[in-house]
């Protein structure tokens, strides 16, 4: 332990501060984080103010109020909806006698909690580490000491530089590590680009219903539950798109209001599939009433970590708690997305392709939303092919490339497909002189002969 503090209960106060003229986190969210982290909430302070108190954040009425409050509910511990100067929080634990915990202490407890794969927990050591350095930043008086002895600099080092660079170094060692991984995520990207494999990678506001729809459209079982920040680790998946060969889809950390800085750089490696992507999934909760403001979110930290111009579908999830008569309006917002206006920022980082209503956990609209991700990774329109009965290599090669939406046989013994096929496989198809293939149309009588 780098400095001495109360124990940490598991009865907790929140005490949410609105500081006037700046963007403030949700109260409701905040405590939903807390959930996630298993803490009982045991009552919530509200607070408002001009500019924070230099030394507790808050006035010392509030902080006598916030006392007489965690003794009355008999709390141990107090979850301030905000950063936290290191000298404000050691103020206010020394006044309060109880545990402190800040906004982004809460959001790392969570992560270091759900982490399970090497990579996942990397990432959220150095967003410790890194964080650990700042509280140590005229923070906590008793490190301000210093030693003298052999091997020491000088004629004596202050404890707190002692342990500044035992943090630098082990940040050093892991970003090493983490640049490792990096460097193999980049030489995955690039044998997924030779083959051709298009990569879709899904983003959205924590508890959008992300994982639920990655494993509705990959057939996986990856852990999914009602609770913020329910996936860490990136996981990846193979996907099938009629018409579009090995595409992999990539579930991803859900993000939130005012991501503290220091996560954003810690995952880089994990938002890096992001960036690279063919097409970005936005997975938006529009049975939140702040689905909106969350949307906006989201691409602001789309805009922080670089994405510029990537393609984008809008995944209106879980419709299953909408009532019928709110459809229409989601049908109406869903066909104005990507125009200018109150749904979509004036300059936003991505290029919206389109908007479909779904729910993951039922799987309407599943289908409609596959055909978008076809269309918009450029597959073409659908088409039929005729085969002898006796091509059956050709029918093995469209039915792995997962084209084949239908296949019939016809009278006279052959086979009728109708595929769903990119410009590469129909340029394939052409070169082949026993292949017969038309444009698709429901009326065959107006099927124009392309070969």
């Amino acid at each position: 332990m780098l400095f001495e503090r109360p124990e940490a209960g598991r009865q907790a106060l929140i005490l949410h501060v609105e500081l006037r003229g700046q963007a403030n986190p949700e109260l409701n969210e905040f405590a939903e984080l807390a959930r996630s982290a298993e803490i009982d909430v045991v009552g919530k302070i509200p607070a408002r103010r001009d500019q924070p108190h230099p030394r507790t954040f808050v006035g010392s009425g509030k902080v006598s109020e916030v006392a007489a409050m965690l003794n009355a509910a008999k709390a141990d511990l107090l979850l301030v909806n905000h950063e936290l100067s290191a000298g404000q929080q050691r103020n206010l634990e020394g006044e309060l006698q109880c545990r402190v915990i800040t906004r982004t202490e809460l959001i790392l407890t969570i992560f270091a909690d759900r982490a399970r794969s090497h990579e996942g927990q990397l990432q959220v050591e150095l967003a410790q580490l890194n964080h650990a350095q700042t509280r140590l930043v005229r923070g906590w008086t008793h490190l301000d000491r210093q030693k003298g002895g052999i091997g020491l600099r000088g004629a004596g080092e202050k404890q707190i530089e002692l342990d500044q660079r035992m943090l630098s170094d082990r940040v050093k060692a892991t970003q090493k590590k983490l640049a490792a991984v990096s460097k193999r995520r980049h030489q995955n990207r690039r044998g997924r680009s030779r083959r051709g494999t298009p990569t879709i990678a899904l983003v959205g506001y924590t508890n959008a219903g992300k994982s639920t729809l990655f494993n509705r459209l990959t057939s996986s079982d990856v852990y999914a539950e009602d609770q913020l920040f329910a996936t860490l680790d990136p996981t990846m998946r193979q996907v099938s798109v009629p018409g579009v060969r090995d595409a992999v889809l990539t579930d991803t950390v859900g993000f939130v209001s005012l991501l503290p800085h220091a996560l954003v750089e810690a995952f880089k490696a994990t938002l890096e599939e992001v960036v690279y992507a063919d097409l970005l999934l936005h997975v938006v909760d529009v049975a939140d009433p702040s689905w909106e403001e969350h949307m906006f979110q989201v691409r602001e930290v789309l805009q922080e970590i670089g994405v510029s111009g990537a393609a984008e579908l809008v995944v209106f999830n879980k419709i299953d708690k909408l009532g019928t008569a709110a459809m229409p309006a989601i049908d109406l917002v869903a066909s104005q997305c990507g125009t200018e206006g109150k749904h979509s920022p004036a300059s936003p980082p991505t290029k919206i392709c389109g908007a479909y209503p779904v729910s993951a956990i039922e799987g309407s609209g599943i289908n409609e939303l596959v055909e978008g991700i076809g269309a918009a990774l450029g597959v073409a329109s659908p088409h039929e092919v005729f085969l002898n009965s006796g091509d059956g290599k050709t029918r093995a090669w469209l039915y792995r490339s997962g084209a084949v939406l239908d296949e019939q046989t016809t009278e006279d013994g052959n086979l009728h497909l109708t595929l769903m096929a990119d410009d590469a496989l129909l340029a394939q198809l052409q070169k082949s002189k026993d292949v017969r293939l038309h444009r698709y149309n429901r009326d065959p009588k107006l099927s124009p002969t392309i070969n």
